[in-house]
């Protein structure tokens, strides 16, 4: 009986999330276009001046952080030369000796403070703007003269005061941001070879 009134109830299921998808995504092509094109700005003169992006984020926006890198690093229309970019949630001997060690708030934080150079991008993905080791992984990285970018959801308190370039998505539901998150990660990359004349 309850699987029967489950599938009857399926479809508007289906449809509310799709129209809950396409809102969402309406409100964040008005709202988060001039941070886009500043992000957009940013990494095309990094990228230009032989520097990297480095992306980073726990759960799904670590699967995010590996997506993107690898779209830039091997391709995204069609063949070009590579845009350097990194993951820093792939390397498990790191990522197990820093949590051990260090404690798991230093995860990204401390590979920023080994690899990240002046000039470099960081891009912190934190759905709610409150992970700690995206949180300190900016920091760390502001503080060594990367610009730092994050993407988030509505609440960016946390992220002001050392943060360049925030995308904030106008959304209180998780999955809904996710979507966007990846969305206009995937936008960055199509916008980067365009601009470098690479499509």
């Amino acid at each position: 009986m309850e699987n029967t009134k489950f599938l009857s109830t399926l479809e508007e299921f289906f449809h509310d999330e799709f129209i809950e998808h396409i809102n969402v995504a309406h409100a964040t092509s008005h709202a988060l276009f001039m941070p886009f094109q500043g992000l957009l700005k940013s990494c095309l003169s990094s990228v230009q001046a032989g520097k990297k992006i480095l992306f980073f984020g726990n759960g799904g926006s670590a699967a995010d952080a590996q997506h993107l890198a690898t779209e830039l690093t091997v391709r995204f229309k069609k063949n070009r030369p590579a845009i350097p970019a990194l993951a820093l949630t792939t390397d498990t001997s790191t990522l197990t000796a820093i949590g051990n060690d260090l404690g798991f708030e230093q995860l990204f934080a401390r590979q920023i403070e080994a690899i990240g150079q002046p000039g470099d991008i960081a891009i912190g993905i934190s759905t709610s703007g409150r992970s700690q080791n995206v949180i300190l992984a900016l920091k760390a990285a502001h503080e060594k003269g990367l610009k730092t970018v994050a993407f988030t959801g509505p609440y960016e308190e946390d992220l002001k005061s050392f943060t360049d370039i925030i995308l904030a998505v106008p959304s209180q539901t998780t999955s809904r941001i996710q979507e966007m998150h990846i969305t206009l990660g995937q936008m960055l990359c199509g916008a980067l070879e365009l601009s470098l004349g690479l499509v």
